[in-house]
């Protein structure tokens, strides 16, 4: 059924032959945006809905997350605002949990996170293993994964948990876990970091993850320069994510490459870390993408909406360059070209905010903003 959103005072399309409209109209059709362009000119439909003024832009592409989880780190978020300083080590509060809960507990825990994103208007989400660390939970996690979100990441290679030696665990991840795991995910992972894994680690993991045929992630530079841009861009990555602290040679790489520099500032607030140097990137001509880091540790929010707030409020980011960053920039992250835009062809996932301009996303910081939300044609609210 063919649906007609019209009254639109202000539409982001991140089409440049569109660009941004204003008195405008969507059609939505079989999951797909089927016609964009001035109210006056919009053709019938089954359905009319009126959203008498009120701004539209493209759904949320939330391109880093990590929900397949279970547990509780409220203890470790009071310790850290005490100042207690933020270590990758808590991740392995959250392993224990994860691997003591059932397939049913996960899949539920994974499924109430997805909506309360879809219901503030994030409609492609990417999330990530990584709470298992052994075989039998990283594919269990996987597939469980893959049976909600729009792309999983396999990140065995998130830390060496509690007992086991490095080099033996990274043949692990390297072997018997990729091939449990590759047949649900995507994407593969590494976390390239002072107390994860160090270069030579963080390398093989990409090489291996590359036989495989998955896409490359990689979380670098998040606790302080380091290798993480590098590999990252000398191995094609799509995306190195945090990005927190960036040598002039990191920020010039990225600038010179396809690899999207991924900002996650709801984490850098909750570490209490520096905010990333989206200006530097962004001056530079890297590309630039937005997500909520959503985790039970160091950024436990679903809001990508904050995540847009802060960049522009505290990171220097225009609130077009924010708004592009969370949707088509999360995209790019993801190497997809059907999201984060509304011209013909794309995925019908559409965000309409209860204010005339997404720039209320920033000058009303913290209001819930959301009106409607379709995903894939489909009406979520």
């Amino acid at each position: 059924m063919a649906v007609l959103i019209t009254g639109i005072g202000e539409l982001t399309t991140n089409d440049e032959e569109r660009g941004k409209l204003h008195d405008a109209a969507l059609v939505l059709d079989g999951g797909e945006v089927v016609w964009a362009g001035p109210a006056a000119d919009a053709p019938d439909a089954d359905e009319r809905v009126d959203v008498e003024g009120r701004a539209v832009l493209p759904g949320w592409v939330d391109s880093h997350t990590h929900l397949v989880f279970a547990g509780d780190r409220t203890a470790e978020f009071e310790a850290r605002m005490a100042g207690k300083p933020y270590s990758a080590g808590g991740i392995a509060t959250t392993v224990g949990a994860t691997r003591e809960a059932s397939d049913a507990e996960l899949a539920a825990n994974l499924r109430r996170h997805v909506d309360e994103a879809a219901r503030q208007g994030t409609t492609c989400l990417e999330t990530k293993t990584g709470y298992g660390l052994n075989v039998a939970d990283e594919a269990r996690s996987a597939r469980i994964a893959a049976e909600v979100a729009d792309e999983v990441t396999f990140l065995g290679a998130h830390l060496v948990p509690p007992g086991a030696e490095v080099e033996s665990y990274v043949d692990l991840v390297c072997g018997d876990m990729l091939a449990a795991v590759a047949e649900h995910v995507r994407w593969a992972d590494v976390f390239c970091e002072t107390g994860a894994f160090d270069e030579a680690q963080s390398a093989r993991v990409l090489r291996a993850s590359a036989e495989r045929g998955l896409g490359l992630r990689v979380h670098g530079n998040q606790l302080g320069e380091g290798p993480g841009v590098r590999l990252a861009v000398e191995h094609g990555a799509a995306s190195v994510d945090h990005c927190t602290y960036l040598s002039d040679a990191d920020v010039e790489a990225l600038a010179a490459s396809d690899t999207v520099a991924t900002l996650l500032p709801a984490c850098d607030l909750s570490t209490r870390q520096a905010l990333a140097p989206a200006r530097r990137l962004l001056d530079a001509g890297a590309t630039v993408a937005l997500a909520s880091n959503a985790n039970p540790g160091s950024s436990y929010t679903t809001s990508v909406a904050f995540c847009v707030a802060t960049a522009v409020l505290q990171m220097r980011m225009s609130v077009e360059e924010a708004v592009w960053s969370a949707t088509a920039g999360g995209a790019r992250a993801l190497r997809r070209t059907d999201v984060g835009v509304l011209r013909p062809g794309a995925r019908a996932d559409v965000h309409v905010l209860d204010a005339p301009s997404v720039t209320h996303l920033a000058y009303r910081p913290g209001v819930p903003l959301t009106w409607a939300v379709w995903r894939r044609g489909e009406r979520l609210r």
